[in-house]
């Protein structure tokens, strides 16, 4: 696993989701600016675990379908569902 262009290609992937811009939120009294919520992403040498995820193997088919998504440069799909707007 190249560890180096998976973080190169998250990087790239939090960029295009708009990391350090910031959301206008409607209040009852107005509106204020807010940061959208990180999702962590932690490699380990035999594994990854997502959020508040179970470790997930690299050999398991999701896992690999996660990374192959983040190298070929898109959303991990297996989060677009709760993230449409990406995270």
């Amino acid at each position: 696993i190249d560890f180096d262009l998976i973080l190169e290609k998250v990087k790239d992937l939090n960029v295009l989701a708009g990391e350090g811009i910031s959301q206008i939120e409607h209040t009852p009294g107005g509106a204020r600016l807010r940061q959208p919520e990180p999702l962590p992403l932690t490699l380990y040498q035999n594994g990854m675990v997502m959020g508040n995820g179970p470790f997930r193997p690299y050999e398991e088919p999701p896992a690999q379908q996660c990374l192959q998504d983040i190298v070929d440069g898109y959303f991990p799909s297996e989060l677009q569902l709760h993230y449409p707007d990406g995270v």
